[in-house]
């Protein structure tokens, strides 16, 4: 149900690994916890599994917030104009139409992103592939065409401002 703005979850959602799917996303092991979809569109909650120079692109959600929690290793978060070093137990808030990115900065890092509304799950699909494995993806022999991702993105209400920064 929406109530201005937001949308609230009207039923219980309970997710199980044998429910869930997994995808290797731009080099992430992405496990999507819950999907946009079970909870009406409320939100969506991903466990990620990252290497070492892992980033996303500079990029802003024209609809979601996101919010990032470091579970283990270490990430560098960029949001604005500030950049935050994120060990475990770090919370980072991206509100909506602010530019913002992650690179991993140990030699891996495990943590939850929840969009709110849900639906980033969906551009993962499109980009990303089924994981074969519940393990990190093969590394990529080439990287990903940066202006392909950015048209799929725009569908998806994302803005690409920039690649991905280093380490």
């Amino acid at each position: 149900m929406r109530h201005g703005w937001l949308v609230i979850v009207t039923r219980g959602v309970i997710s199980t690994q044998d429910t869930q799917t997994a995808l290797w996303f731009l080099g992430v092991l992405s496990q999507v916890r819950v999907s946009g979809e079970q909870t009406g569109g409320a939100f969506s909650i991903t466990e990620n599994l990252a290497r070492r120079g892992n980033a996303s692109p500079v990029h802003s959600h024209d609809h979601e917030d996101e919010t990032i929690f470091v579970l283990d290793g270490d990430l560098r978060v960029f949001t604005g104009e500030e950049e935050h070093s994120a060990g475990p137990g770090t919370v980072a808030v991206l509100p909506s139409r602010i530019s913002h990115a992650y690179v991993v900065t140990s030699a891996t890092a495990r943590f939850i992103t929840l969009h709110m509304p849900g639906g980033f799950e969906q551009f993962a699909a499109e980009v990303g592939e089924p994981a074969q494995t519940l393990t990190l993806p093969p590394e990529p022999a080439v990287p990903p065409d940066l202006a392909e991702l950015t048209q799929i993105a725009a569908r998806h209400g994302i803005t690409i401002l920039a690649p991905p920064p280093r380490p």
